[in-house]
């Protein structure tokens, strides 16, 4: 019997839908969570028992060897991504469909949720973490068990996202592609600035202030650099803004061509 006569709808070739592929953001928060929580478990077993000593080989099996993968492959993987996500881009920006508009800008929020989701276990689990560490056994060399995870993992994991969700508003959105977000520059510079504070800071403390003391003006720049972040906030009124002309439009053309 066809269709009719069975009371379904027909399928009509060719009909839009709007759609969203949420497969990769679902991995991404599901990998990151036990790579985080996997960190935190090697630092519990190893940190005190092989990383209180920066000179003794245990250190350089458990900790630099950790330290010498890090950097190449969290780095490798960002410029890689950066790099992917700049050469894909959309070359005639200003032509493609709202329906298309609106999925990318999906995908930003996607890029920035992850971003965020970063900063969070980053500031947590692991800045706070590194305090007590200090306060604890003080610090030998800037290389601690703390430190490797921390400033090493940790921070380059979440400018992978930060940085990679700027290269990708600034190659698939048209309003991105006119001018740069203020608010987003300020969400990804500031946290991105903790490394070079990184350097200052260590200098700080072996010749300046040994104590780790989280009041110190030697913290004050992890400080406002990581209050940076609240600038999501204003680029996520720049999504809604935009969101709120382009959800009637699209979504009525999905109704038209049903």
């Amino acid at each position: 019997m066809s269709d009719a006569a069975l009371g379904r709808t027909p399928n009509v070739t060719g009909t839009k839908t709007f759609s969203i592929n949420y497969g990769l953001f679902a991995f991404a928060i599901v990998a990151l969570t036990i790579l985080y929580i996997c960190a935190r478990l090697y630092q519990q077993a190893f940190g005190f028992s092989m990383g209180l000593d920066a000179s003794s080989p245990e250190f350089d099996e458990y900790w630099m060897t950790l330290f010498k993968i890090e950097l190449p492959v969290l780095y490798g993987a960002g410029a890689l991504c950066w790099t992917y996500l700049f050469l894909t881009r959309d070359k005639n920006i200003e032509a493609i469909t709202p329906e298309v508009e609106l999925r990318s800008y999906f995908y930003l929020t996607m890029w920035l949720v992850v971003y965020s989701f970063c900063i969070f276990w980053t500031g947590s689990f692991f800045a706070d973490g590194d305090g007590v560490w200090h306060q604890t056994t003080l610090r030998d060399t800037p290389f601690t068990p703390s430190h490797i995870i921390l400033f090493y993992a940790t921070i380059p994991i979440y400018l992978f996202f930060g940085v990679g969700s700027f290269v990708y508003a600034m190659t698939r959105i048209p309003a991105f592609c006119r001018g740069i977000s203020l608010m987003h520059v300020f969400a990804v510079v500031g946290p991105f600035l903790i490394l070079p504070n990184l350097g200052f800071n260590e200098w700080g403390h072996a010749y300046w202030l040994t104590e780790e003391i989280f009041s110190h003006p030697l913290h004050w720049g992890f400080v406002v650099l990581g209050w940076c972040a609240l600038a999501l906030a204003g680029v996520l009124m720049q999504i809604v803004g935009r969101f709120r002309e382009l959800v009637p439009i699209v979504f009525k053309q999905d109704a038209a061509s049903a």
